[in-house]
Formats: structure tokens, sequence, C-alpha cells
């Protein structure tokens, strides 16, 4: 293991079986091991430095029905809602005076947010603050879609693969969803000039190590700038609800080997490492991460923003309560900066 670990380090890659059996045989003294190697890696490129963004949920109307999530479009139970464009500029007034110099505009694929209005979104945040950068993350689009949204100043754009495996994708999604779109859609961000993140779900259902393996592999060669990857949690009114929860473990420990891969990637300690665990948003850190996204929606918003069953959005989470969320960084030796937090190339 160690030697396997010092081969990731060095070559930044592994073949299939290496990723599998990295995975199939870990144990606390390889977790801390490629924790160590990890933390180095960022530390060599971002040093103690932890980004902050401002989490804005603009809508939890969703026209797709992928089966894990609770906002899909099927779910009855679910209470509608979606913010105008001065609501989410109120939630960037709110978030600058705090330090936030990126707000991530997240949403379900909800047809009210066309190509001309998530624009002017787009404008009038970088009109009044022209020193932030604005990630969207709305779902799969077509390319001429992208291109206007980045001609009109996004500079990121986070859309999780789910899976690199196309038969474990289906296994998660509905039939009307394809895995060949979803890879065409990042590929199209990428070309673009988009700071692309992609991401999984660890421990989904129907996930294996051989399927984690390949999200690896994928992640290893499409390169991308940022990767967000947490525990998979079900939801009550999905027909994943009875499925076990992902784990903390093992979600830590691929942080750190995806370190190792990108060691200039943009990582976070996710929302759902800290709803499953106290402390879970800091043993992300500590195992290679180096973003933390606090939420800036109305309140209102984030009590129906429910993709899984009991999400976190008080205490650290919530972006008002910044200096709690700087003391947990500062009692494990990081520091939240305010900084626009791009990523570092050629590192």
């Amino acid at each position: 293991m160690i030697e396997l670990i010092n081969k990731l380090e060095k070559e930044r890659g592994l073949t299939l079986d290496e990723y599998e059996f990295l995975i199939e045989n870990r144990n606390e003294e390889a977790a801390k091991f490629l924790a160590e190697k990890a933390v180095k890696k960022r530390k060599e490129v971002y040093g103690n430095d932890v980004y902050i963004r401002g989490l804005i949920e603009i809508s939890n109307i969703c026209k797709k029905d992928c089966h894990y999530c609770g906002i899909r479009r099927g779910n009855k139970n679910c209470e509608r809602y979606r913010l105008t464009n001065e609501q989410i500029l109120s939630c960037c007034d709110e978030g600058y005076p705090l330090g936030f110099r990126t707000f991530v505009l997240q949403g379900g694929e909800d047809a009210f947010f066309t190509d001309d209005y998530v624009c002017e979104v787009i404008n009038s945040i970088k009109s009044k603050y022209p020193d932030c950068a604005v990630t969207l993350s709305l779902g799969e689009r077509s390319f001429e879609s992208y291109e206007k949204l980045r001609k009109a100043g996004a500079d990121r754009y986070l859309l999780r693969h789910e899976t690199a495996d196309k038969e474990h994708y289906e296994k998660l999604h509905p039939s009307d969803l394809s895995f060949d779109n979803r890879m065409e859609c990042l590929k199209n961000l990428k070309k673009l000039g988009f700071q692309t993140g992609c991401g999984f779900m660890v421990g989904s259902p129907y996930q294996t190590n051989k399927t984690i393996a390949k999200d690896l592999k994928f992640i290893e060669e499409f390169k991308p700038e940022m990767c967000g990857i947490g525990p998979f949690i079900p939801h009550k009114d999905t027909i994943f609800k009875d499925y076990p929860t992902g784990s903390v473990e093992l979600t830590c420990y691929l942080l750190s080997i995806i370190r190792l891969i990108s060691p200039d990637i943009l990582l976070p300690a996710t929302t759902a490492l800290g709803s499953i665990d106290p402390i879970g948003r800091e043993k992300g850190i500590l195992a290679g991460a180096n973003i933390v996204m606090p939420n800036l929606s109305p309140e209102d918003a984030k009590k129906k923003y429910t993709l899984y069953n009991n999400k976190l959005s008080s205490g650290a989470e919530a972006a008002a309560n910044k200096r709690m969320l700087e003391e947990k960084m500062k009692a494990i030796g990081y520091k939240i900066v305010t900084n626009i937090g791009n990523h570092k190339k050629g590192n």
C-alpha cells in the first residue's frame, strides 16, 4: 500500500486495478499516510488558506427525476420555490461584507431560468461586485447556453458527473437521462474556458470499488479545476430512502487520493460531510480539501432545498456565522481567507 501511495504521489495517476486495490485494501495506516501526503501537497499550492464560497440555492424546481434527489420532479411532497434576481442579489449583499468573494448559484433544472434570465443575474452580480467570481451549478444545458453564460461573465461551473460508469449511471437515473450527454456537457464546459467542476456521491446505491476506481481515473484524465465529492445521504421521498448513508471515512480517504492526483485542484469539504458528522467538514480539510461553502440562501429557502435528509444549514454552515467557521478552521491549523480563490494553474 505504501509503495502504491508513493507511486500515486509521484506519477499523479494509477491504473484502474491499482485504484481499486487502494480502495479495497484501505486501512487506518494507509488513510493516515495518504492524508499526510495530501495535506503536504495542498499546502505546497494553497498554504493553510481555506477558501469560502457563498452558496445561494436559487430554485428547488427541477425537470429531472434523478432517483436519489429530494427535489426531483416526481417528489410531490417537496414545497417548491424560486428566488428572484433581486433576492439573489440581496444574498450577495449579505455575503460581500462578510468576506465572500465567490457566489455559487445552485439550483434544479428550472425552465424559468432561461439563458437571458441567468445572464441578467450574472450581470447584476458582476456589475455590483466586479471583484467577485460567479460559479453556476444549474445542471445540463446546451453548448450554446453554456457559451452565453460564459460570455455574460460566469467564471466556474459545477456539474457532478455522479459516476464514470455508464451502467451505474443508468441505475441512478431515469431512462430519459443520458450518461453520454452528461459527459458531453462537461467537455463543453472545459472547451468554453469555465473552471470546471465534476464529482460524485460516495456510497451511492450500486456503487462498487470498481466504479469508484473509474471515477478516480476519470478525474485523473479529465483534469477538472474543481471536484465535489460527499457521502451519499438518502432522502425519505426517493426510491433509495432505505439505502445506507455513505461513509465519512471513505469520503476523506478519496479526498486525499484526489489531492494526490491533482495537487492544484479546488476541493470542497462538502455540506454532506458536515451533515452526518459534527466535525465532518474539519475531517475533510485535514484529508486535503481546501474549500468550504457556507449557505447564503434565505432561511425559508434553506429549509426547502432538501437534496437529502437532515441537510445541514445552521451553525457554522450558515454564512452569517462565518466567525464560528473561522474558529473551527483555526482550531485545526487553517485560516479562512477573503479571496476570490481561483484555481492555481500549472502547479
